[in-house]
Formats: C-alpha cells, sequence, structure tokens
C-alpha cells in the first residue's frame, strides 16, 4: 500500500503503526474531493497542521511522523489503487 515510501527511512514505522489496528475506510467522491479531504486531514506533519484539521486535532501529539492517524489519497490515480486495495467495484455505492 505504501510501496511508494518503501526506500525512506520511517516506512517500517508507518507501515507498523498503519497496520496495529482496525481501519475505517471512506470513498469520498464529488467537485475536488481530493482537494477538501486533504484540507480537512491537514499538513502531513502533525506539527505544522492548522488546528481543527484531524491531523492537528487527533495526532500532534504523536513523536512519529508515521502516526499521523489519517491517510488520503494525493491523485485520482492513488484514489483508483487504495480503493481497489480494500473494496471490489461492487462493493462500491454510488
Amino acid at each position: 500500500f505504501y510501496a511508494e515510501h518503501k526506500e525512506r527511512p520511517f516506512f517500517g514505522e508507518l507501515v507498523n503503526f498503519m497496520t496495529s489496528g482496525p481501519v475505517v475506510l471512506q470513498v469520498l467522491e464529488g467537485d475536488s474531493a481530493i482537494t477538501k479531504n486533504r484540507q480537512l486531514m491537514g499538513a502531513t506533519n502533525p506539527a505544522k497542521a492548522e488546528p481543527g484539521t484531524i491531523r492537528y486535532d487527533f495526532a500532534r501529539g504523536n513523536a512519529e511522523l508515521s502516526a499521523n492517524e489519517v491517510h488520503g489519497s494525493d491523485s485520482p490515480e492513488s484514489a483508483k489503487r487504495e480503493i481497489s486495495f480494500f473494496l471490489t467495484e461492487k462493493e462500491l455505492v454510488g
């Protein structure tokens, strides 16, 4: 799922955190859905996230960048690949 980060030093910690418990999955669609969702999530580094974002409110106390509480696709291509990791076309509603 995070293959694009496999050469980065935080990769192992990221995988460990993201597989450490259950996940809640949502698939959003609509005008600028990716941009709007990424704004809601906040900066990837929780220490740089704005108040009121998911990462500011829930992840900024974490010392590890890999434990930032939320993931969101950064492009339509990534979204398609990432959604298919969890769901089939038949499982998508809408």
